[in-house]
């Protein structure tokens, strides 16, 4: 498990490549997805981010999510002011507030 740095630039060089991978799936305890991460312009970090949380903790729970926000650096005390601004993080900052966990569903590219 990495030691999030201050800057979520050097935080993604720390994680692993999202090459190969097409998306993740969030999916609630009765099994409905919830939300879906692409590996799209604009997505890249987050799902970077996810994956990596999934691969180190295997489900997005209270203890993943406070390590999702540190990876998040800066970005995350922008989306704690401006709730809507960053639905990735906002996400990981209702699981460590209560919200229930989530698994998470890696979804390779095809090709």
């Amino acid at each position: 498990m990495i030691t999030p740095t201050a800057a979520f630039k050097k935080n993604l060089s720390l994680i692993p490549s999202i090459e190969g991978l097409a998306r993740i799936e969030l999916v609630d305890a009765s099994g409905a997805i919830v939300a879906t991460i692409e590996n799209a312009p604009g997505k890249q970090g987050s799902l970077a981010v996810y994956q990596y949380l999934q691969q180190s903790f295997g489900t997005l729970n209270a203890e993943a999510a406070a390590h999702g926000m540190a990876i998040f650096a800066e970005h995350t005390p922008d989306a704690q002011a401006r709730p809507g601004a960053h639905p990735n993080i906002d996400r990981l900052i209702d699981i460590t507030k209560g919200a229930a966990p989530l698994s998470m569903r890696l979804i390779p590219a095809k090709g």
